[in-house]
């Protein structure tokens, strides 16, 4: 019989206790609990999650994969609604002062931001107020220069950013950013490609963000292009894998998760990881292809909530890890 000293030209260590800086494909005895164990690569997957109270799409969310708010979105009549996240489920909230579908979130579970997107029936007239999330109420906030729809945002309360979005007249998609300080609202640097439905690092800050593909006029055109915001201008950035609309985003501007969307063949399930200066497609997939969800988190710990079709369903995603694992001949 082959023995593993003649497959790898070394034996198996016994040792009494795990090595404290083990390499990747390191090998192992533990005498003390008598078990084989391993350091190894884990991949990165998907999981389900909680499913929300009501299914919904065009939502806003902010906050993290184990404390999140996602707000308003379709099919309501009033948009109002609101839900938190806890890591396994999701819970009601307190209701918004303005309903809104395809709006923006950034920020935290007890300091979160919702601005942009549509107003409640009638008309779904384009909003520039916006909201502040305390963990419990909604309050008015700054007043947005640009009224738009489905706008690109990160950072914090009072250090937040919003960029891209659909107006209702003109070229439709705009390149207008917009600096939050908790109170007022200002105007940033421009993107250089004017566009909506796009991805963003929700996790990103107001000085170190990342915008990604989405759609550019006419309305037909997807983009695959990135851009990096420095806290004053906007430069490019490495094409995202695919062009896509409609996706979604989480992670920061060097470490950042697309996922979702709609791309030149339909609905899609892809995830891509950016490094800071290129995107990768992720081994791993979204269960069920999507678009209109919302993403928050990082590129290690990200979560996707709703989508089109008015889904309750949530997905977690778990980037790829180093650990020790006990060995099984299974």
């Amino acid at each position: 019989m082959t023995t593993f000293k003649e497959i790898r030209g070394q034996l198996i260590r016994s040792v009494s206790s795990d090595p404290a800086n083990p390499q990747i494909g390191e090998i192992w005895y533990n005498n003390t609990i008598g078990v084989l164990k391993g350091y190894q690569t884990i991949a990165a997957a998907w999981a389900s999650g909680g499913s929300m109270g009501t299914g919904r799409y065009s939502s806003g969310a902010f906050g993290t994969q184990t404390a999140a708010v996602q707000f308003g979105g379709y099919p309501y009549l009033d948009k109002k609604a609101t839900e938190e996240y806890n890591g396994s489920t999701w819970t009601s909230a307190n209701n918004m002062s303005v309903g809104v579908s395809d709006g923006t979130g950034l920020g935290i579970l007890t300091a979160g931001l919702a601005f942009a997107g549509n107003a409640s029936y009638p008309g779904n007239p384009i909003l520039t107020s916006t909201e502040e999330y305390d963990g419990t109420n909604w309050t008015s906030g700054g007043t947005l220069g640009t009224g738009r729809n489905n706008a690109g945002g990160a950072g914090t309360l009072t250090a937040g950013l919003g960029f891209g979005g659909r107006v209702p007249s003109g070229p439709s998609a705009v390149t207008n950013t917009e600096e939050y300080d908790g109170t007022n609202w200002t105007a940033g640097g421009a993107l250089g490609t004017a566009r909506y439905a796009l991805g963003s690092a929700t996790a990103g800050s107001q000085t170190a963000a990342l915008a990604f593909a989405g759609n550019t006029p006419p309305f037909s055109t997807l983009t695959d292009v990135s851009e990096e915001y420095d806290g004053t201008s906007w430069t490019a950035g490495g094409n995202y894998v695919t062009s896509n609309r409609i996706l979604s985003g989480a992670g920061t501007q060097t470490a950042g998760l697309g996922f979702g969307g709609i791309d030149p063949v339909g609905a899609t399930g892809t995830t891509a990881l950016y490094d800071g200066s290129s995107w990768t497609t992720s081994p791993a997939s979204l269960s069920t292809s999507r678009y209109s969800a919302t993403g928050v988190g990082t590129q290690t710990d990200g979560l996707c909530g709703g989508g089109a079709g008015a889904t309750t369903a949530t997905e977690e995603f778990t980037g790829a890890f180093n650990a020790t694992r006990t060995l099984t001949t299974s």
